[in-house]
Formats: C-alpha cells, sequence, structure tokens
C-alpha cells in the first residue's frame, strides 16, 4: 500500500507539470494568458485608433501577438499612417507596432 501512495503522488506531480507546460508558449504559439493579454492589446488599440477623429474612418486593421502590433489596412496620407503608428505606441501593453498601411 505504501508503493501505491508514491505512484499516485509521482502521478499528480507529472499530471500537474503537463498542465502548466500546455498553458507556456513557444515562439510561434500564445499560451492562453498571452492570447487573453493581446485580445485586451488589440481591444484598447482599436479604440484607440477608431475614437480618433482623424483615423475613424480609414480601413486600419489591428492584430496582436506578444504585445507586438501588426496595423495593416488602407489610409489616406502618410501622415495619416505615421499618426496611427504613434497614437498605438501609447497604449498600455503595446510593446513595439509593426505598420504595413498603405496609402491610398
Amino acid at each position: 500500500m505504501k508503493h501505491l501512495g508514491k505512484y499516485c503522488a509521482a502521478f499528480f506531480v507529472v499530471t500537474a507539470l503537463l498542465s502548466v507546460a500546455a498553458c507556456s508558449s513557444a515562439p510561434t504559439q500564445e499560451g492562453t494568458g498571452e492570447y487573453l493579454d493581446d485580445s485586451v492589446v488589440t481591444g484598447k488599440v482599436k479604440s484607440t485608433i477608431f475614437g480618433d477623429p482623424k483615423l475613424k474612418s480609414m480601413e486600419i486593421n489591428v492584430e496582436t501577438f506578444k504585445g507586438v502590433v501588426q496595423l495593416s489596412g488602407f489610409v489616406s496620407s502618410q501622415a495619416a499612417s505615421d499618426h496611427a503608428e504613434q497614437l498605438v505606441k501609447t497604449v498600455k501593453g503595446v510593446k513595439s507596432v509593426k505598420n504595413d498601411m498603405r496609402v491610398k
């Protein structure tokens, strides 16, 4: 019976370690917590962009991966593109901005 207790304890330790590993991230994949954080950052960025009178009518798409925000879509001028990038950099949780917007 003493051996059974040791095996059960080992089983629970291994199960706990595997559970934690399943939620961790890899360089090309987000963990659960990071995904939720990125969703919050994306929401804040979209609110900031669409709340700005200079940008709210623009066709700007926002994606976030591990705090890096990618802006894509179309803007009316290079000044609008630069303004959006600078505005996004002020949002809490944004680590960097990749600006892939095009002037139409």
